[in-house]
């Protein structure tokens, strides 16, 4: 009688609670740790302090230049209104309110300055002088000041006509019915010249007959205009500004931008004056202490020159006009 052999069954030996099974099915001991002490998962990385301090400051430099950046263009593009103020028709309530027919003065209204396409750029006003006047030989360019536009210089023009000159008075552009236009000192100057080129172009009038007239900043501007143009027969400046770019670079948001470098208007009278050759009649104004010492530019111009003071207190316009035609006399006999 055969014995059958008993088998015996090993139980597989079960892991730890928690263990972890390797390759080979078998858990490490340390509780899912493989030899090298990580887990299945990769640990998260971890920003520095400093890297997220340098990355929140950044961002706030580059937002306050961007910034800064912004303030610079709009003071680029609105900075001219602190020295210019024109009135212009392209708003209604700006329109020119007077012309020198509201005070029975004759006149022709002038356009030139033309375009290629053949709009005109610049308008203003043609008067004449009486005929027969002793000085009609001379032509009177004004140019008016930094305000307004031509409606409100009605009374000057009337003073000029009476010394028996002709005159041409115009808007530069962004005044008055002339192009729109941003002013600045360039354009000043540009259209100050086309009006040269109109008198002596189109009218064929000869230079050396034709005396700039200038006010407020329009003085400034005859300054510059007359030092590059010597053929000129003269020049008259009435109480040109002192400091006309303060009123930008003195403002208080000048302060936050390069200003010197966005704006490029100078008005610079003392350096024009050392160049002037032309005869020079210069206006001013008696001031509250009575001194009457010359402005530093009048000493600078060596050409011809005369200063007359006017009394505010008195009758400025007939002491301005007397002035005027002795002087222009003094021109007729050069």
């Amino acid at each position: 009688m055969s014995r059958k052999k008993t088998q015996l069954q090993v139980e597989p030996r079960r892991p730890a609670a928690g263990g972890k099974q390797d390759a080979s099915g078998r858990r490490n001991a340390s509780g899912g740790r493989d030899a090298s002490g990580k887990d299945g998962r990769e640990k998260p990385q971890l920003v520095s302090g400093r890297w997220l301090l340098v990355a929140v400051c950044g961002t706030i430099a580059a937002a306050a230049f961007c910034g800064w950046l912004g303030l610079c263009l709009l003071f680029w593009q609105g900075s001219w209104q602190l020295l210019y103020h024109p009135t212009a028709d392209a708003h209604p309530a700006a329109a020119i309110a007077r012309t020198p027919a509201s005070v029975g003065l004759a006149f022709d209204p002038v356009a030139f300055a033309v375009t290629d396409t053949g709009v005109p750029r610049l308008k203003g006003w043609w008067i004449p002088a009486t005929q027969g006047a002793r000085l009609a030989r001379f032509t009177v360019i004004y140019l008016h000041g930094q305000d307004g536009n031509l409606g409100d210089t009605v009374d000057a023009l009337v003073r000029l006509h009476g010394v028996g000159v002709n005159v041409l008075a115009f808007d530069y552009r962004g005044y008055g019915a002339s192009q729109f236009a941003r002013p600045s000192e360039a354009h000043l100057r540009q259209d100050a010249e086309w009006a040269l080129d109109y008198l002596t172009g189109t009218r064929q009038i000869d230079a050396g007959t034709i005396v700039l007239d200038g006010t407020g900043l329009g003085a400034n501007l005859a300054f510059e205009v007359a030092a590059e143009q010597p053929e000129l027969g003269g020049m008259v400046v009435d109480s040109p500004m002192d400091d006309p770019m303060g009123a930008i670079f003195k403002d208080a948001r000048a302060r936050l931008v390069p200003a010197r470098l966005l704006v490029w208007d100078r008005y610079d009278v003392d350096a024009a004056a050392g160049t002037v050759r032309v005869p020079l009649l210069w206006f001013e104004r008696v001031n509250a202490t009575g001194s009457t010492q010359g402005p530093e530019a009048y000493k600078k111009v060596a050409s011809h020159k005369m200063l007359v003071w006017l009394n505010p207190s008195g009758d400025a316009n007939k002491e301005a006009a007397d002035a005027m035609s002795r002087w222009l006399d003094g021109l007729a006999v050069r």
